[in-house]
């Protein structure tokens, strides 16, 4: 690599930075060439060597997220850790990628229509490996074996996880309670939901 490519590369990533940084509060469409290239202090024309057009750009932050997402995945596969503290962990992980990117997360779960191979590329290692993992260490915790009880326990655990996000806003004004931790949360969840 030549000294040049050298100091071009910290601007490359400068503009996933800068792209990561947007789509924590835009969603795709919201976000504008010039909008990064006036929070990257790079010009268009850099972007588009680098990346060669918006969606092209998108698709490299998002596929960074997917990474973040397999990884937490990852964690159900860990050896010799206990499997609750595997799906514990997990969860807390993949909860907190999710509060930093809901519109992301609001496009990787929906199936159609793909904007990016890079949520096609999610959507796949879920189907494959990722649900999987999770059913695998659900069964391990609770004993339970058919698959489509597995597959219902699983849903209600994440729809459990991921519920108070989109509460948590009105929590207190409804219930009188500050709104626990995630890690509150989550331990509650599993105590109640996997009883000894």
């Amino acid at each position: 690599m030549s000294s040049k490519d050298e100091q071009e590369c910290p601007k490359r990533q400068q503009i996933l930075n800068v792209t990561l940084e947007l789509l924590k509060t835009e969603d795709f469409e919201e976000i504008t060439v010039r909008k990064i290239a006036k929070r990257a202090n790079v010009n268009v024309a850099l972007i588009n060597y680098y990346f060669g057009s918006k969606d092209k750009l998108l698709n490299s932050a998002v596929q960074i997220l997917v990474t973040s997402f397999k990884e937490a995945f990852s964690i159900l596969d860990t050896e010799g850790m206990d499997p609750r503290e595997k799906l514990k962990t997990f969860l807390m992980k993949y909860l907190t990628i999710s509060r930093q990117y809901p519109f992301i997360v609001r496009r990787l779960v929906a199936k159609d229509p793909f904007l990016f191979d890079s949520q096609k590329e999610f959507f796949e290692f879920i189907k494959a490996i990722g649900l999987r993992s999770l059913l695998r260490t659900v069964g391990e915790i609770s004993g339970e074996t058919d698959q489509e009880k597995l597959t219902i326990m699983t849903s209600h655990l994440l729809g459990a996880s991921f519920l108070p996000m989109l509460l948590e806003p009105l929590y207190k004004s409804i219930t009188g309670f500050p709104f626990p931790d995630e890690e509150t949360r989550i331990d509650i969840l599993l105590e109640n939901y996997f009883s000894k």
